[in-house]
């Protein structure tokens, strides 16, 4: 059921909500006014993480543009790789006559009106671009050359870089999907279809045609590097204190999962370990409150250790202020990372997005 949560000073209300209600707050957030993205064309080449920054992300994507700029101040927690460019899913459209086919498929009256014809349709569409869809020689050639820097029995992390999430207020977090390239997989032109593909899922279709995103200058940017594997945990975390944000409270709040169970995307059931880590006056006064433990792992036991988790507090203040003066942030901005810890117990940060209250 949709329900009505209302939270006062003295008390709460909750009820089953009409549907009329919803209609009005699903109106009441809706932009009045169609959002076109930003699309820049002009970097036609793939290029290595170490050579883009936040000033790249109109061309490669703000996760990959984000990282790039990591890379440039935290190289030691931050993944090597590169940036495939929007050129690149733009050419790939036209060359394979797809921007025609998804025009025509969005102007149909059934798609439009019937969310399961609209489901049903961008399931095919994502097939026949995953199948039929053939690479330009030379991109095919640029992808080879990338390939050709990584170790053959290395598995490959392909990650979708939109010109549509990771922004400041939308960060379209669990909007579109990565995936593995494994050393059998040939090459890597599969992976890559497959993410742009995602551009095309239901829910991302839905969520862009709800804020009235132009699906027409949508644009998927891909980001490459070496995958990890016999993860010892993987984590979220922002880089101030959501449950009391004021300017008096400096602090950070992070989830952490046992092994390779996504916060983002975790598996039914499962719980993570969620804590703050208040700045009591000095880093040796560092305070880790716990709201809830994780119940993957046996009680009185941690994800995390502390001086794991300090450290990782250390590199969200280092990465906070940066961000902070690059979008011009004012005393309520915050960065909401991704990070896993490695098998050997290193802090990899594998992701940095403006946080949305």
């Amino acid at each position: 059921q949709n329900v009505y949560l209302s939270i006062g000073p003295d008390g709460f209300e909750i009820r089953a909500a009409s549907q009329s209600e919803v209609d009005d707050y699903f109106d009441a957030i809706r932009p009045d006014t169609p959002q076109t993205p930003i699309r820049d064309l002009s970097h036609t080449t793939i290029e290595p993480l170490s050579e883009i920054g936040f000033e790249d992300a109109p061309a490669f994507g703000s996760k990959s543009a984000n990282l790039g700029e990591l890379r440039s101040f935290l190289p030691a927690v931050t993944p090597d790789g590169f940036a495939v460019p929007f050129y690149f899913y733009d050419e790939f459209m036209k060359f394979n006559g797809f921007y025609e086919e998804a025009e025509a498929m969005m102007a149909d009256t059934t798609f439009q009106t019937d969310p399961a014809t609209r489901e049903a349709v961008l399931e095919a569409f994502r097939k026949r671009i995953k199948k039929f869809g053939v690479l330009p020689y030379w991109m095919s050639t640029a992808l080879s050359d990338v390939q050709e820097t990584f170790p053959a029995s290395l598995s490959i992390r392909f990650r979708s870089s939109t010109n549509n999430e990771d922004l400041e207020g939308f960060n379209g977090a669990g909007l579109y999907d990565s995936y593995s390239h494994h050393p059998d997989e040939g090459h890597f032109a599969k992976s890559a279809k497959q993410v742009w593909a995602g551009l095309w899922t239901y829910r991302a279709f839905e969520e862009r045609e709800f804020w009235r995103i132009d699906h027409a200058t949508a644009a998927m940017g891909i980001l490459i590097h070496p995958n990890y594997s016999a993860e010892e945990a993987n984590g979220v975390g922002v880089t101030k204190n959501p449950y009391l944000p004021g300017p008096g409270w400096v602090g950070h709040y992070v989830n952490v999962q046992v092994g390779e169970n996504l916060i983002t995307n975790p598996e039914p059931g499962s719980l993570p370990d969620e804590f703050t880590i208040a700045d009591l006056s000095g880093a040796s006064s560092f305070e880790i409150q716990y709201i809830r433990h994780s119940n993957l792992i046996p009680e009185g036991e941690t994800v995390m250790s502390r001086a794991q988790a300090l450290r990782l507090r250390g590199y969200m203040a280092t990465l906070h202020s940066r961000f902070r003066s690059l979008y011009n942030g004012n005393s309520s901005f915050a960065m909401e990372i991704e990070f896993k810890i490695t098998a050997a117990g290193e802090i990899i940060i594998k992701q940095a997005r403006p946080w949305v209250d």
